[in-house]
């Protein structure tokens, strides 16, 4: 048996202001090239597109997401606060705020690995031929796997759209949830029929003769996960059609997926302090940072912060999950790497920006020339918590980190510089 080795590389690009995340084989330059959050507004398909970031393992052939084109606009939920980005792609004024993103995600639709386009939506209603009422008629986006035109040159490979629609449409049809979520294909002829279509991104990748699609999940239905659901169902067709094997780490239904949507990930500040935000309160007061400069890394794709009046407003995605208020301090720059700390009678050694986890008490030990302020601690008799055993009851709820009053802050600090943020958990 002859054994062939195919390594993954996954990469997280910045260009301009655009997350591109790339998940590469070295067995093909076939990619495909999924894009979400063009419209702020419609969150299926950029939760879905941090799903696939997250949780799909690409074992042959390549995948590249966008997951938050349009990311002021998500902050905001709205489709977009400089006008329809989806309709900026013909023409666009250099003096556009949408120029900068516009430009750049056209250079990677046109990369030359790039062999297949989707772009995420959330649409109205329920697609239907035949009108039906309000909700399911011809006018409707919602359960549509969107066209331009049926065919590209002939020498493209995946240029027939009209076929691979319709067999995406076809299978996706089998594993409805409910009856009336079913999905149909639609084309809208956009070079005859459809003036403001060809303003679209789609539009520009097909006339650039790169297939390109649009995948529109209802407005309608009745949850985020399941809008989730019928996106990653979609995509998982177009990849068995482009031979690019995956696996995932869930199955995929309704309740794994809603699991998925509720973990919140953390945010990494500067590489000195760690925010978990699972059950994080919804605003934090003192959080020592630079001035200016200061790095913001998240696990989850689509964590972004917003500057507003000072303060730092957290999101994922459309969701806001904590607003930090900063106190300002220069970063020390001789710090250490571990600190030792007695954790229910056991010295222990941790290293900085950590988590730690009690039942009854901790003490940080001396030795390293820091102060030590643990943030609701009630004492008024320490200056530095060094070498002071410190228990729950012992902690003001109110400086809680979490909702649940357990967690807490322990700040570093060295000749009046801040050094690192570690969290105490009590069980």
């Amino acid at each position: 048996m002859k054994l062939i080795l195919i390594t993954l590389i996954l990469m997280n690009y910045l260009y301009a202001d655009i997350q591109l995340i790339k998940k590469e084989n070295t067995d093909s330059n076939t990619t495909l090239l999924v894009i979400a959050g063009i419209h702020g507004d419609e969150p299926g398909g950029y939760f879905a597109s941090s799903i696939l970031s997250t949780h799909y393992n690409i074992t042959s052939k390549n995948l590249w997401i966008v997951p938050n084109l349009n990311k002021d606009s998500i902050q905001e939920d709205k489709r977009g606060i400089n006008g329809d980005m989806n309709r900026k792609f013909s023409t666009i004024e250099k003096h556009d705020k949408d120029e900068k993103i516009v430009t750049e995600i056209k250079k990677i639709i046109l990369s030359q690995n790039v062999s297949l386009v989707l772009n995420l939506h959330d649409g109205h209603g329920f697609y239907r031929k035949k009108d039906q009422g309000n909700i399911f008629n011809p006018n409707a986006w919602g359960q549509t796997c969107v066209i331009d035109q049926c065919k590209l040159d002939k020498n493209q490979p995946f240029g027939n759209l009209d076929t691979i629609a319709s067999s995406v449409k076809d299978n996706l049809n089998k594993k409805l949830l409910l009856e009336h979520h079913s999905f149909d294909v639609k084309n809208t002829n956009t070079k005859f029929d459809d003036e403001t279509m060809q303003l679209s991104l789609t539009y520009y990748a097909v006339t650039n003769n790169k297939p390109a699609f649009a995948i529109e999940s209802s407005k309608n239905l009745s949850s985020l996960s399941q809008k989730v659901f019928y996106q990653l169902l979609a995509i998982e067709e177009f990849m068995k059609i482009m031979d690019i094997s995956f696996s995932r780490n869930f199955e995929l239904n309704e309740v794994e997926i809603d699991k998925i949507l509720h973990e919140n990930g953390t945010l990494n500040i500067n590489n000195n302090i760690l925010l978990n935000f699972n059950d994080i309160k919804k605003s934090l007061s003192y959080i020592p940072i630079k001035s200016s400069g200061n790095r913001f890394d998240f696990s989850h794709p689509l964590g972004s912060v917003k500057r507003v009046n000072g303060d730092y407003i957290v999101y994922l995605g459309n969701k806001k999950i904590t607003t930090l208020k900063p106190q300002y301090f220069k970063i020390a720059k001789k710090c250490f790497e571990n600190f030792d700390v007695k954790i229910d009678g056991k010295v222990v050694s941790v290293p900085q920006a950590s988590d730690i986890f009690v039942n009854d008490d901790f003490r940080i030990m001396d030795g390293k020339g820091f102060r030590v302020n643990v943030i609701g601690f009630k004492s008024s008799k320490f200056t530095n918590e060094v070498g002071v055993d410190i228990n729950l009851m012992s902690l003001d709820k109110d400086f809680s980190v979490d909702e649940n009053n357990k967690v807490y802050r322990i700040e570093f600090y060295k000749d009046d510089e801040f050094c690192s943020m570690s969290m105490v958990h009590f069980k």
